[in-house]
């Protein structure tokens, strides 16, 4: 007997021992088993102990304002940070006038005859109808304060990404000394960025500039690089066998090769740019982000909605023109280039004669006859909502009666149940997941990351951030994925979805908040539906393409077994699938932590109300310690969520 049951024992135990995970299961739960009684007899309490805590808010206030009498007389500002920041606003201001100077009619102009050389009539027509619409919403001139901060900004980042992009796609060295840096900075939210260049420059443009700079140049600097390495092979050999030198391959064949991933990054660029441009109205951005700051702050919806429909028009507009280049359409490269020359110096003329003409009218600024008070209108609508919809609505009950139930069955729980917990068991809980899904590298990034928010003493605000971050990303998943399901398995969900998730992934975070106030008042449940519509998109489109690119054969498989529809979902779909399920995951958690940390201007709380009061209050202590505990609880969040997907890319 003995005989005969030990091969089968030699074969079955191999089978379940081979699987890593197991083995990480087993040694966590052996280091649990001894740690936990001895950390639970040391430490049982669930706040941080204070005694591992770093106060910095003496040493912050210190450099704050040393900085702050400084900054007229020490030389780093007079002859560095100074020359910045005056060459900012030169630059800003020269765009601005020149904007004014060509007036409403101009400008209107000068877009539809760009868009037109890009893509055609029709966005041509639109771009003409998004400008006036800015217009007629009396958002004339805050809008081109957009633009001018914009287009400093952009081209800012686009220089300096391309630079980046160009020295990593060249150099393996400087390509693996990037690649973590670029990482991180893409995961960040964008309100952490606005903390250090407050610091550096104060409130104003520059600090706005600079940081929508660094929050837009990491993807032109990944797109860069990605598009300089991906060339074809065979084309750069045959380059260097004609005797080409190092510079003439790339300005011959690597970058014209490299084009469409360069404007797929001009197209990213601009899009964070103009999301960062709006959210830098907290520090003093000024333009459409401020208008609708100073309409959230008051809980003036119809204010903020004035404001925040030209920027998703702006959006859309700057989306759909640098989206259509780097296509390459046959708008842009086909029929129109044979009347390029006579075509476009035309209507260059006509332009011109345009902007010249309503200036001699004595109507270069738009009237304010022509414009539509739509604020007024918008929160008597705002008003009906809270009389009749908050609450006291049979059966369903009203939305107000939605978020407070929300808040009492989920957040309160998750927040609660987190911060009940032992921080020693957080820790264990965040290694263990950072590992199973990683290496001992990824938990020990993990651990290091959450240690910091507790030694900076904000590990209750910090537990707050989470669970709306996990409450939103749970709801985001559950919709997320049966919605990509959905589409992934009828072509016409997918076509009504499509100009939809256009146009979402398309509008600034900020523009978010507005809806969302609408219905449901302020409170941490608006935050967290701001969040989940936002990151829904992303969630949506990664999961119906990782469904439709499920290989043929396999379904053909299935289905010649008699697999029902369901059956072949759950067997052969889902799991082959699972990389962008877990690219779905991953990208879900970025996008909820930075509308989550957003939705403290409408009453979240936790970090992002510490962030916002530092900078509209000027402690900058309070605003660093906690832009630097975002900055932690986002890496955590992507180191536990990122290596999944790496691993299950590579087939493991």
């Amino acid at each position: 007997m003995a005989t005969a049951t030990a091969p089968a024992l030699r074969v079955a135990l191999p089978g379940v021992l081979k699987h890593r995970a197991l083995h990480k299961l087993l040694l966590l739960a052996v280091v649990a088993a001894v740690l936990a009684p001895l950390a639970h007899a040391r430490w049982h309490s669930g706040t941080w102990p204070a005694a591992l805590t770093v106060d910095l808010t003496d040493p912050l206030t210190r450099v704050s304002d040393w900085i702050i009498d400084n900054r007229d007389s020490h030389p780093l500002f007079l002859y560095f940070f100074g020359h910045i920041s005056n060459g900012v606003v030169l630059c800003v201001r020269a765009v601005y006038l020149f904007l004014l100077a060509a007036g409403w009619a101009g400008v209107t102009a000068l877009g539809a005859f760009v868009a037109w050389r890009t893509a055609g009539v029709r966005l041509a027509l639109g771009t003409a109808a998004a400008f006036l619409a800015c217009g007629l919403l009396g958002m004339w001139v805050p809008t081109m304060q957009t633009l001018a901060l914009m287009a400093v900004a952009v081209l800012a980042s686009v220089v300096t990404g391309a630079l980046l992009g160009l020295a990593a796609g060249l150099s393996d060295r400087m390509d693996r000394a990037l690649r973590p840096v670029l990482d991180t900075m893409q995961v960040l939210p964008a309100f952490a960025y606005l903390l250090p260049v407050v610091l550096v420059f104060g409130i104003g443009v520059p600090a706005a500039v600079l940081a929508t700079v660094v929050y837009a140049a990491p993807p032109m600097a990944r797109l860069t690089s990605l598009g300089l390495r991906g060339a074809d092979k065979e084309v750069l050999e045959a380059v260097e066998s004609l005797g080409a030198t190092a510079r003439q391959r790339l300005l011959s064949a690597r970058l014209p090769l490299a084009r469409r991933e360069l404007l797929l990054g001009l197209n990213q660029t601009i899009m964070m740019a103009l999301s960062m441009a709006v959210i830098a109205s907290v520090i003093g951005g000024g333009g459409l982000g401020d208008r609708v700051y100073q309409a959230l702050a008051s809980v003036d919806v119809g204010a903020a909605l004035a404001a925040g429909i030209p920027i998703v028009l702006l959006a859309v507009v700057l989306d759909r023109v640098t989206a259509a280049a780097g296509r390459g359409t046959e708008t842009a490269h086909g029929r129109l280039t044979t009347y390029a020359p006579l075509t476009t110096y035309a209507l260059l003329a006509a332009v011109a004669a345009l902007a010249v003409a309503a200036r001699l009218a004595g109507r270069p600024d738009w009237p304010d006859a022509w414009t539509v008070a739509v604020a007024e209108p918008v929160n008597r609508v705002v008003d009906w909502m809270t009389d009749h919809l908050y609450s006291g609505v049979p059966v369903v009950g009203g939305t107000a009666d939605w978020a407070g139930r929300f808040t009492t069955w989920v957040l309160d729980p998750v927040r609660d149940g987190l911060q009940g917990l032992p921080w020693w068991s957080v820790l264990l809980l965040v290694a263990a997941l950072a590992w199973l899904t990683g290496t001992w590298r990824t938990a020990l990034t993990a651990v290091l990351a959450m240690t910091a928010i507790g030694v900076l003493g904000v590990w209750e605000p910090s537990l707050d951030t989470l669970s709306q971050v996990l409450a939103a990303v749970a709801v985001t998943l559950v919709l997320g994925f049966a919605t990509g399901v959905a589409a992934a398995r009828s072509d016409r969900v997918e076509r009504l979805l499509r100009p939809v998730l256009d146009v979402f992934q398309t509008m600034p975070q900020f523009v978010y908040l507005i809806p969302v106030v609408a219905l449901f008042g302020v409170g941490r449940a608006p935050a967290v539906a701001a969040a989940v519509v936002y990151a829904l998109p992303a969630v949506v489109r990664i999961t119906t393409q990782g469904l439709r690119q499920v290989d043929p054969a396999a379904l053909e498989s299935a289905r010649s077994l008699g697999a029902t529809g369901g059956q072949q979902l759950r067997q052969v779909q889902l799991p082959l699938a699972r990389p962008a399920l877990l690219l779905a995951l991953n990208q879900g958690v970025v996008l909820v932590l930075g509308v989550v940390i957003i939705g403290g201007l409408v009453g979240g709380g936790a970090l992002g109300y510490d962030a916002v009061f530092g900078l509209a209050q000027g402690d900058l202590a309070t605003g660093l310690v906690a832009g630097a505990a975002i900055v932690c609880l986002g890496l955590m969040l992507d180191r536990v969520t990122q290596p999944a997907v790496r691993r299950a890319q590579k087939g493991a």
